[in-house]
């Protein structure tokens, strides 16, 4: 199609190329920014945003020490509800059951302090986030296509070449 509307073997063959490049920039682009903005936000003062509000808390895996994986929980007065939030575990580390506790430790935190819900929003790609939502016994409540991460300038090129969809979760711990 490329050839026949540009009659340029050479232009044929570096649009793919050319395309890869700019979705793996903007990519990359978009990325960084949203781990610039976390960083400068809550990851940048964990004691003032989960460990002294009430209602919230943070965790850190620790594994032969070495931290392996954190998760926070953030309460939510308004809908008595408990976020789920930041759970992140080490790549080396994944597959030994840090993540499963980690999401059973805010779940305990969310009973002990009588939250009627835990919610969480995931942009995970990979299967296995969700199947571990789910295992600790998460339902889906809602999808967003095309969401856009903090940090995002929304640009055209931007959303051409990044999209991601974003998934809300929710697990009823009892009827307020």
């Amino acid at each position: 199609m490329c050839y026949v509307m540009t009659k340029s073997f050479t232009l044929t063959f570096c649009t793919p190329f050319i395309l890869m490049g700019a979705r793996y920039y903007y990519s990359r682009k978009v990325i960084l920014n949203y781990l610039d903005c976390a960083l400068h936000t809550d990851m940048a003062d964990i004691e003032a945003y989960y460990m002294k509000p009430t209602g919230s808390c943070f965790w850190v895996a620790v594994l032969q020490g070495q931290v392996v994986g954190i998760v926070a929980a953030q309460g939510r007065e308004d809908d008595n509800t408990v976020e789920l939030r930041r759970m992140s575990v080490d790549s080396r580390f994944r597959g030994k059951g840090i993540a499963k506790a980690l999401g059973r430790r805010v779940l305990e935190f969310a009973m002990l302090n009588n939250y009627s819900a835990v919610v969480l929003g995931t942009t995970a790609v990979k299967m296995a986030a969700h199947k571990l939502y789910e295992s600790l016994g998460f339902r889906r409540v809602g999808e967003t296509e095309d969401y856009t991460l903090p940090g995002m300038t929304r640009s055209p090129l931007e959303r051409l070449f990044f999209q991601i969809r974003y998934s809300r979760y929710r697990l009823q711990l009892h009827e307020e």
